[in-house]
C-alpha cells in the first residue's frame, strides 16, 4: 500500500453543490435549500486561499441530464485553482466537454457503479490525476465494512461495500476518492473519522474527506485519521467559518498547509 507523502501541503476545499443553476445546502443530503450563486462564492473562497474548488450539480444524475456547462465555464473563469466538476457525466465525451468548459478534475459516481469500466476509460484518455471517484457513503450493518455506497445523490443504496468499491475504482484508475458521509452531511457534528481511517487504510490516492464539518477543530481530526484533503459546504457558504480560518487552526495543530500569497 503506498503511503501518503507528509510533506504534502494538506489542501481545503469548498464545495458547490449546485442544481438549476444555484448553490444549495440540506442535510443527510435532504431538504436542500438555497445557498448562493456558484460564481460569485468560487470568487470568494478562491481570494479567501481555497486551494481547490468542487462543484457538484447534485441532480443532473436524478434528473438524467448533464452537467451545467455555462456554470462551469462562468465559475473557471473566476477562479485559478484546480476545479473538480461531477455530476451527470456518463461518458469520456460528457469529460471532453467539462475539460473544454474549465474543468481540472472530474468527479464521477452512479455512472462508475452502473459501468464501472468508464472510470478506466476516462484514465486512459485524460490520466488518471483527472478522475475523482465520488463516493456517497452510508453506514449499514449488510456491508463487511459497516458502510455502503449509494447513487443519485444518496438517495439510493447499492449492494456495494464501500472499502471493496474503492480499493476497485483506483485498481481500474481513479487518482483520488472524495468520500462523502451521508450520514454526516449537514449535521456539522464532524466528519466520520472511522469511515477515514478505514479508507486511507483501503487507498492508495489521495483521500478527500467530507460531510459533518461543523466547527474549526473538526478539521485537523479528519487529516490525522488520514485524510489528505477537507471538503466542506455549509460552514463556508454561511459565513460562519472562512478558508483561512480552517488553514490557521490546521497550521497551528502542526499541518502544512498553503497560505492564499503561496497561490500565486
Amino acid at each position: 500500500m503506498t503511503t501518503v507523502d507528509s510533506t504534502l501541503a494538506v489542501r481545503v476545499i469548498p464545495c458547490l453543490d449546485v442544481a438549476a443553476g444555484r448553490v444549495v445546502k440540506g442535510v443527510n443530503f435532504l431538504d436542500l435549500r438555497d445557498a448562493g450563486d456558484p460564481v460569485e462564492l468560487a470568487r470568494t473562497y478562491y481570494e479567501q486561499g481555497a486551494d481547490e474548488i468542487t462543484f457538484l450539480d447534485v441532480t443532473a444524475t436524478v434528473d438524467e441530464r448533464s452537467t451545467t456547462y455555462d456554470v462551469v465555464r462562468a465559475t473557471a473563469e473566476q477562479v485559478f485553482i484546480p476545479l473538480t466538476v461531477g455530476g451527470g457525466v456518463r461518458s469520456t465525451d460528457d469529460v471532453a466537454r467539462l475539460q473544454a468548459a474549465g474543468a481540472d478534475k472530474i468527479g464521477i459516481n452512479s455512472a462508475a457503479i452502473a459501468r464501472p469500466a468508464l472510470i478506466g476509460e476516462i484514465a486512459d484518455r485524460f490520466g488518471a490525476q483527472a478522475v475523482v471517484l465520488s463516493l456517497d457513503v452510508k453506514r449499514s450493518s449488510a456491508t463487511a465494512s459497516g458502510f455502503v455506497v449509494t447513487t443519485h445523490g444518496g438517495r439510493t443504496e447499492t449492494t456495494l461495500d464501500a472499502l471493496v468499491w474503492a480499493r476497485e475504482a483506483v485498481e481500474r484508475g481513479a487518482g483520488e476518492l472524495l468520500v462523502n458521509s451521508i450520514d454526516a452531511d449537514g449535521t456539522r457534528q464532524g466528519f466520520d473519522l472511522e469511515l477515514v481511517r478505514l479508507m486511507r487504510a483501503a487507498s492508495s490516492v489521495p483521500v478527500v474527506a467530507s460531510g459533518g464539518a461543523g466547527a474549526v477543530e473538526h478539521f485537523a481530526p479528519a487529516i490525522e485519521a488520514g485524510a489528505d484533503a477537507v471538503l466542506a459546504a455549509s460552514v463556508f457558504h454561511t459565513g460562519q467559518l472562512t478558508v483561512d480560518d480552517v488553514k490557521r487552526e490546521l497550521a497551528s495543530s502542526g499541518i502544512l498547509v498553503r497560505r492564499p500569497q503561496e497561490h500565486s
